[in-house]
């Protein structure tokens, strides 16, 4: 089995589909822009050959390089990058070598977030009222629905990019008078907290293992606002959740895939669906899964690619979160300090990635424990801010 790692060296953990690939008798191939000496050592040892291009954005260079392994190894049999922005391109590549997995023309449900609606309702989850707007004028038929407060942002965008909230028709105005004609979608303030439902799909499309991460804030008001953030995984799925999410990755049509979805929990304790995203969530969150239940997701996704297994049993479920703290901030507490009270429960911390550190927070901790108060704890010990008042 030939299989194209698109772009492997980020996020740098994602090495490890590579190791466990190849344990599974795969052949995985690299296609990435970083040069060799730029890749960390596991992916050295366990790409069979890696191709560098200039430009990872520019087509024509990914396709020949995909051509070059056709040629040299035979057909693809999967390609993969489990990376956000490559995801629309990962599924032109794999229209145009024929090679199984989402195509492009299965894209707009999973990228547009309009289309993304649609499919939820399919499956009678609610999802917050809304529609597609390109102007002031467009966006009013909406304002008179539900008012103000309401939430902006493309209607193709990856996280929080460009989403802003909307109080007045001043914000408003100011909002189009530089993006007016461009594909927004307009959507009611809901006012509640972020849940989401993750897993994998095997190739048949069953869900083989889910978990869920509740979070402090979203990231429009994380990166907007310039908050500290932390999200933590709860030791089981809440049934509500597990249902309407089970049904949303059957609508979706997932299949050999991780998976990312969120719903907001309103203060009534419904469940209001907010996106999907056919990925791992972001950062570590595939070490947080493997930390929380004891198991290795890597090592478990190979499987379900080489032969359609999923073997893993959770034998328990811990709390596990993480907390990222930015430097535009002040804290009461040390790094050193944090470590000398919680070095047992700390399982990893160190810098982000600046290209994640606006969303993620520019230091990360996390950790792992089995009781939800001394998880507030840690969290508040961690994000305390110095008293700075005279």
């Amino acid at each position: 089995m030939n299989y194209v790692f698109i772009s492997p060296n980020f996020p740098r953990g994602y090495s490890n589909f590579a190791v466990r690939l190849r344990e599974q008798g795969v052949n995985v191939l690299g296609i990435g822009q970083d040069s060799y000496q730029e890749l960390n050592q596991d992916l050295k040892e366990h790409l069979t050959e890696y191709y560098r291009v200039e430009h990872m954005d520019q087509y024509d260079e990914v396709l020949r390089a995909l051509g070059y392994f056709t040629h040299k190894y035979g057909k693809i049999d999967r390609l993969e990058s489990h990376n956000e922005h490559w995801l629309i391109q990962d599924a032109q590549l794999r229209t145009d070598f024929n090679i199984p997995g989402l195509k492009a023309h299965e894209m707009e449900p999973l990228k547009y977030k309009s289309k993304m609606k649609e499919v939820f309702r399919s499956c009678n989850i609610p999802v917050a009222l809304g529609g597609v707007v390109r102007n002031p004028t467009e966006a009013r038929y909406w304002i008179d629905v539900f008012g103000y407060p309401c939430v902006i942002k493309p209607d193709m965008g990856v996280g929080a990019q460009d989403t802003q909230l909307l109080v007045s028709d001043h914000d408003l105005e100011d909002f189009f008078s530089t993006r007016s004609g461009n594909r927004y979608i307009l959507e009611e303030f809901i006012e509640g907290d972020i849940e989401s439902f993750d897993g994998l799909t095997d190739q048949d499309g069953q869900v083989v293992f889910t978990s869920t991460f509740r979070f402090s804030s979203g990231i429009m008001d994380v990166v907007n606002s310039d908050l500290d953030i932390f999200y933590y995984s709860l030791p089981a799925v809440p049934e509500d959740l597990l249902e309407a999410g089970t049904k949303a990755v059957e609508a979706f049509g997932l299949k050999e895939r991780f998976f990312h979805m969120e719903f907001f929990r309103t203060k009534l304790g419904s469940l209001v669906a907010l996106e999907v995203n056919v990925r791992p969530p972001g950062g570590y969150s595939i070490d947080m899964w493997n930390f929380a239940g004891d198991i290795d997701l890597y090592e478990q996704y190979a499987k379900v690619v080489a032969s359609n297994a999923f073997d893993a049993h959770v034998k328990a479920r811990h709390y596990c979160a993480y907390t990222g703290r930015k430097y535009t901030s002040q804290y009461a507490n040390s790094i050193d300090e944090i470590i000398y009270n919680y070095s047992s429960s700390i399982l990893y911390h160190g810098e982000m990635p600046r290209i994640l550190a606006k969303a993620m927070g520019d230091y990360a901790f996390i950790f792992r424990v089995d009781d939800f108060e001394e998880m507030k704890k840690m969290v508040r010990f961690i994000l305390e801010k110095k008293n700075l008042e005279l």
